[in-house]
């Protein structure tokens, strides 16, 4: 008999998720990691195969599972623009059938949950920056519904399985992320431009560059979410982000520097519903469960490239 804590990671072959095993490993928890393999990848986790302490198991959210867990972070979800976009259905039922299912396990085997949610909830800011009090402004039938309303859907279904049944949860309102393990080419902006960089393509920026996005180092997002899965109460929404904001123009010089790269800037039309600014208010963060980022986006941007190459 053991007192070891387990943890069960969903979409645990992701580009989060893989960061948030290793680091479980590294505090003693036994860790479940599950995906099913369709936007995670198991080269993410194929360093930690051989600790004694991790198990992957393949298996769709959207299907019930019956695993015992003291933790469960749910993070299974398409959540670059490309693939939320590819499948929306598949993203809807992933959002919403998959987070029941998470908050299902978690009332029945007496688990703390924490969702993750998402920036997306607060869709194309009229209040900036967005603090968790902020009800959003999101088109509920434009291209990126499936995965915005996905998520505000799956909010208010932990808000109501605490309510009804007592679950004990927590919701992580994840802002841009990026380090190593993106996928290249994946819509995100990060992996985008250092992809092209490296290559020496031309970097793509929608539309003049202008509109504003704050990036979070992994490192510093996997510490804020196991930080809010280890607070003592349910808090309600809480934002994870860099509070320090950037436009995308000054995003694509500062990659260009970095890389030594010679390519030049291009520019398209903007996606449908683009946000113009986007920026989390994390006073609730500082105070609630003492954390802030600290990797500045000139340290993140030089680790995320060294791995990239």
């Amino acid at each position: 008999m053991t007192d070891q804590r387990h943890a069960l990671v969903t979409g645990g072959a992701g580009f989060l998720g893989s960061h948030l095993c290793e680091h479980l490993l590294e505090l003693g928890y036994r860790v479940t990691c599950m995906d099913n393999l369709s936007t995670g990848n198991q080269k993410n986790i194929a360093h930690l195969q051989a600790n004694p302490n991790f198990a992957f198991v393949e298996h769709d959210v959207t299907t019930p599972w019956n695993i015992p867990a003291d933790l469960i972070f749910h993070l299974a979800c398409p959540a670059s623009p490309i693939h939320y976009q590819l499948n929306p259905v598949d993203t809807l039922r992933t959002a919403i059938l998959g987070t029941e299912n998470a908050l299902r396990a978690a009332r029945d085997h007496d688990a703390r949950v924490l969702i993750a949610s998402t920036s997306e909830v607060y869709g194309d800011p009229l209040l900036h920056p967005q603090p968790e009090s902020y009800w959003g402004n999101v088109n509920p039938v434009g291209p990126r519904a499936c995965y915005d309303e996905g998520k505000r859907a799956a909010e208010a279904l932990t808000v109501a399985y605490t309510a009804q049944y007592g679950v004990d949860s927590r919701i992580a309102r994840i802002f841009n992320t990026y380090g190593p393990r993106m996928q290249p080419g994946d819509g995100r902006v990060v992996s985008n431009f250092v992809d092209q960089a490296l290559r020496g393509d031309p970097i793509t920026i929608y539309g003049d560059g202008s509109q504003t996005r704050s990036f979070c180092y992994v490192s510093d997002l996997i510490d804020g979410l196991i930080k809010l899965m280890n607070t003592p109460r349910d808090p309600g929404p809480v934002n994870l982000g860099n509070p320090r904001e950037h436009t995308i123009r000054e995003l694509a010089d500062l990659i260009c520097s970095l890389t030594a790269s010679p390519s030049t800037i291009t520019h398209a039309p903007l996606p449908e519903d683009d946000p113009q600014q986007r920026q989390p208010d994390i006073s609730k963060a500082r105070t609630l469960i003492n954390w802030e980022p600290r990797v500045s986006i000139e340290e993140g941007l030089q680790k995320t490239i060294a791995a990239a190459r």
